[in-house]
């Protein structure tokens, strides 16, 4: 049931550690969040193109199956999203282009919530796990919408969590 979160978790806690010690790249909470939630979505957006004999992640059978009878073509949809994801952690990190990456995962979190529901509500298992209860699973969701469209810099970020400006370059005389 933690999975998911402790693949947030832990990397960013060891990125704003690497910034503590002097790596500028993660000199703030927001950036190493961002960098966390980028690793985050690259492990599950690799789980959709996941084959049933890689037993380490959810596999892309165990996704299509969380796909509410509702949306059409399930396989596709599962192959989309993954594709989405992916290329969401490839713009969180990416420093020009976290805005347009937080807005987009956020939105995509949205699209999510009802196979969320749908595999909660209907014990669907992942990886041969039970179920993430719904009671979990939905305040879950919440908090990374709002991890992206923090780490995004769509939400207020306070003062001591700015982005360190870059050092200017004298002028050439």
């Amino acid at each position: 049931m933690f999975d998911t979160l402790m693949l947030f978790v832990i990397p960013t806690l060891v990125l704003r550690l690497l910034g503590l010690i002097g790596v500028r790249r993660f000199a703030t909470w927001q950036v190493s969040a961002a960098h966390g939630l980028a690793f985050l979505f690259t492990m599950t957006g690799i789980a959709h193109f996941a084959p049933d004999s890689v037993t380490v992640m959810p596999s892309h059978d165990d996704l299509v199956a969380m796909v509410p009878s509702f949306v059409p073509f399930a396989d596709f949809a599962v192959y989309a999203t993954g594709v989405l994801e992916l290329a969401g952690a490839v713009g969180l990190v990416v420093t020009g282009t976290r805005r347009w990456a937080g807005l987009g995962l956020a939105a995509l979190l949205v699209i999510m919530i009802p196979a969320n529901i749908h595999a909660a509500l209907n014990d669907i298992p992942l990886n041969g796990d039970a179920a993430t209860p719904l009671w979990f699973r939905i305040p879950e969701q919440i908090g990374y919408f709002a991890l992206a469209l923090w780490a995004g810099g769509l939400l207020p970020v306070s003062r001591r969590d700015r982005e360190p400006a870059a050092p200017a370059v004298a002028a050439a005389r």
